[in-house]
């Protein structure tokens, strides 16, 4: 059967997609339905039709799934911020889980995923610190802000979101109440006219502060000094800025902050490390479960003190900072000059001094410090953007050879993607724990461990004698005296395969199975170039050559 736009079908939802639409079939029909539940039996309006699928808005569930519960928001449907309100958080669980595993199976090729048990939320609601409220008209005339309505730009009235801080809504009414009163015109998109075009407010979930940043199409408020006075009548207010944003563009921040009132940031705890948030600063948006997700990437690190450390992506230092805490020593890479001057600063705040953060492209900047300054890393952690890493940095990593990476994702897709890349190169998916920081969304953080994949999968490292013919040359160091001379000369880390290669090339017999791979098809990492010169000085030391 051929079915059309606006057709009727009533369907079994069976499954649910990665975007959290329910799925169902009609007569071999494929039917994508926002905000259906696995197990609703339902009707739905064909939107879209393709040949083999289509997209159904749905009409009426009559028969709710075991699964189904109501929202809590009344504008769950319209608005494009919650998709999974109208599904038992038991479930949203499963799904999340299910989304990660789904990617790492189609997308990395992996089996027998080492999977944990996703970590839930305690508190299910109320957990965003940090919101973007867009400020417009509606179709009466009336100044409204709330949240756009899913895939379009129509402001869906909401000044008391669900997943929101209450201080959010006080904030909301008196910054609309100013523009009422002295009647300043919120920005609209179609003209790029207006002043106000978004409030951005951030919350402290440990010291209770509070900040507002006002974005506008220009460089002052009308009246700021009584808008400042009603703002400073809320408990916590902290920081009052302006944004200025004058593009006539989507991106909601421009890059000029003037400080109205107060400072420029506040300040908020995970775990025992303090930071200082400004409006530009990227921070997780739910403390609760960031404390969870650290501790987590903290765990995988598996840190004993004596550790160099490299986090790619680092922000303000969030994740660096506590992994600072076990480290020997960690060195931090983002591309956001102020993000890394945040960083420098947080630091300082926690008295750890065993930090070094640089400014640029994580793929240029390790690539740059390990191949021209020779810095290595014994655990490298990536917390990179949806995008993923770019693929010069993954190389770098399996160049740099660290014991551990451990890669904390907000995308599941991507995630997959470079896991693949790096472990057809050396590595071992080890671990996989999702965490959910988006309780009633669809979106899922994972956390990952990788290690140097194990001797019998790729190569032999252990020593046997009788394989060996050992010569004068030979019994003047082993391999850990040279492993230690290169790491005290030359900051370097190399393995046994390494100065295997090296002995190999200056004509040293070093037995002949010891390190070759087992399989034909296994992949042996050649050494490099800085690595090789390392170790034939040490032989050159040890008068092995």
């Amino acid at each position: 059967m051929e079915f059309r736009k606006n057709d009727l079908v009533t369907l079994e939802i069976e499954d649910c997609g990665i975007d959290g639409e329910g799925i169902g079939k009609a007569d071999g029909f494929t039917v994508f339905v926002k905000d259906a539940v696995i197990g609703d039996t339902v009707t739905a309006k064909i939107i879209k039709a393709k040949k083999n699928y289509g997209y159904g808005r749905l009409m009426e569930v009559l028969k709710p799934s075991p699964y189904r519960v109501e929202p809590k928001c009344e504008f769950a449907r319209q608005c494009g911020g919650c998709q999974l309100q109208a599904l038992s958080y038991d479930q949203q669980l499963v799904f999340k889980t299910n989304k990660v595993k789904g990617h790492l199976e189609r997308i990395g090729g992996f089996t027998d995923i080492p999977m944990e048990p996703i970590i839930g939320m305690d508190e299910l609601f109320h957990y965003r610190n940090k919101a973007q409220f867009p400020v417009g008209r509606n179709k009466e005339g009336k100044i409204v802000t709330g949240f756009y309505a899913g895939r379009t730009h129509n402001i869906i009235e909401n000044r008391d979101c669900a997943l929101g801080v209450a201080e959010n809504k006080e904030v909301l009414d008196r910054v609309i109440a100013h523009m009422e009163k002295y009647g300043i015109e919120p920005y609209n998109e179609a003209t790029g006219k207006g002043l106000v075009r978004h409030v951005l407010i951030r919350y402290g979930y440990f010291t209770k502060e509070v900040m507002v940043c006002l974005i506008l199409n220009g460089n002052k408020l009308p009246k700021e000094e009584q808008l400042v006075k009603s703002l400073c009548e809320i408990p916590g207010m902290t920081s009052i800025t302006i944004n200025v944003n004058k593009k006539h563009s989507n991106v909601i921040l421009g890059e000029e902050i003037r400080l109205l009132w107060g400072q420029e940031y506040i300040t908020d705890r995970i775990g025992d490390i303090s930071y200082q948030i400004s409006p530009l600063s990227f921070y997780q948006v739910n403390p609760m479960q960031t404390q969870k997700l650290y501790a987590k990437a903290l765990e995988y690190a598996d840190l004993h003190g004596e550790e160099t450390v490299w986090d790619l992506y680092c922000g303000i230092g969030t994740i660096s900072l506590f992994l600072a805490q076990k480290a020997k020593f960690v060195r931090g890479v983002e591309i956001v000059p102020a993000a890394i001057e945040n960083a420098k600063e947080n630091a300082k705040l926690n008295g750890l001094e065993n930090t070094e953060f640089f400014v640029g492209k994580a793929e240029e900047v390790l690539p740059r410090e390990y191949k021209k300054n020779g810095v290595y890393a014994d655990v490298i952690v990536v917390d990179p953007p949806r995008k993923g890493c770019d693929e010069t940095l993954l190389e770098t990593m399996v160049e740099m050879n660290p014991e551990r990476i451990v890669y904390v994702s907000c995308d599941s897709a991507t995630l997959a993607r470079d896991l693949k890349y790096l472990c057809e190169r050396g590595y071992e998916l080890r671990k996989v724990c999702p965490v959910d920081q988006f309780g009633m969304t669809v979106h899922v953080e994972t956390v990952v461990l990788l290690s140097q994949q194990k001797p019998d999968d790729t190569i032999e490292i252990d020593l046997d004698l009788d394989e060996l013919d050992v010569t004068s040359a030979e019994l003047k160091a082993t391999y850990q005296e040279i492993k230690d001379y290169v790491l005290k000369e030359f900051g370097l880390k190399v393995s046994n395969l390494y100065i295997s290669q090296v002995k190999r090339k200056c004509g040293i017999e070093v037995g002949e199975n010891y390190n070759l791979p087992k399989s034909e098809n296994a992949r042996v990492p050649q050494c490099p170039k800085e690595k090789e010169d390392a170790i034939k000085a040490a032989m050159k030391y040890f008068a092995m050559i």
